[in-house]
């Protein structure tokens, strides 16, 4: 029976996706911070704070063939901390799979791993650069965590990866900080800016991850549903009007309220709604094996609806 092991078990992909290998053919150790709200029976939970020496010593005791690395920081917090957990986290538990002997790492990436740039190619395949933005401390650390992989990958080609560069995760109930730009009275786009959201279903990327542990292939695969959603395709579904600013005074108006802890935004940060990276799925369908059963419009339907709005 094959051992797998989680990281970042108790965050809502994590619940997804213990759900799905519940009751299957494989023996699942869960592992976080604190345990999960609905950890299943046949699952074994085992406290792990990726900062520290804790991922040598689970992965150490308990050999997992697999190990799928979740554990990531998401939520606006401290530069320092989000390191710690994001590129120091996933280090530790690279250097541990190296060392007790894992088969195959499974990393959640991100899109925007790519960064947030004006000359993004869309749709962005695998072939393109990853740039991740500095001023964005979770699209500088995908970008850092995958510099780290990529360097595993020359030095410890024994350790088989999967790297999924996931676009933004919706499912019902599912409530972020891209969530609460959609519960706004009015959303907020960017004069002669698009701003395309690409969505993956929690299921479909619990689902993805499965594979991954069985007969999926290794390799660097974009995760994200069929199409795009504009900001003007979000108001519409929505039926809520849109606050269209020019960029130049959005970064004005940020340059004044991040000061005074008014937005957690700086003016900076306003290439978060310019430049979104939109994701290529043609080799998750034709290399990878997987379709997603849900489109961006689909999965945000649902969340929507889930939402009550």
């Amino acid at each position: 029976m094959t051992r797998v092991l989680i990281t970042g078990a108790s965050g809502a992909v994590g619940n997804a996706v213990l759900q799905e290998l519940s009751g299957g053919p494989f023996d699942v150790i869960a592992t976080d911070v604190r345990a999960p709200t609905d950890l299943p029976d046949d699952v074994q939970f085992l406290e792990l704070d990726v900062r520290g020496r804790d991922a040598d010593q689970v992965i150490e005791k308990t050999r997992p063939d697999v190990v799928i690395h979740l554990a990531s920081i998401v939520s606006p917090t401290t530069r320092d901390f989000a390191y710690a957990v994001d590129v120091t986290g996933s280090r530790n538990v690279l250097d541990a799979c190296v060392k007790h002997g894992v088969k195959r790492l499974i990393v959640t990436s991100s899109g925007a791993a790519y960064g947030y740039y004006a000359d993004n190619a869309v749709p962005l395949t695998e072939h393109d650069p990853i740039r991740g933005n500095t001023e964005f401390a979770y699209s500088d650390h995908k970008r850092q965590v995958e510099e780290m992989l990529a360097q595993a990958r020359q030095s410890h080609p024994e350790l088989e990866q999967v790297i999924l560069r996931v676009g933004t995760v919706l499912g019902a109930g599912l409530e972020n900080q891209i969530t609460a730009l959609f519960r706004k009275p009015r959303l907020l786009a960017i004069r002669g800016c698009d701003s395309p959201f690409v969505f993956i279903w929690t299921q479909d990327l619990a689902r993805i991850l499965m594979r991954a542990i069985s007969d999926g292939p290794a390799g660097i695969f974009n995760v994200a549903g069929d199409g795009v959603m504009t900001v003007g395709n979000l108001a519409q579904v929505l039926n809520k009007p849109i606050l269209n600013l020019p960029a130049w005074a959005l970064k004005l108006a940020l340059a004044i309220a991040h000061p005074l802890k008014l937005s957690r935004y700086g003016p900076n940060q306003v290439r978060f709604l310019q430049f979104r990276p939109v994701l290529d799925n043609t080799a998750l369908k034709n290399q990878f094996g997987y379709d997603p059963q849900l489109s961006s419009a689909e999965v945000f339907d649902l969340w929507r609806k889930a939402a009550g709005l």
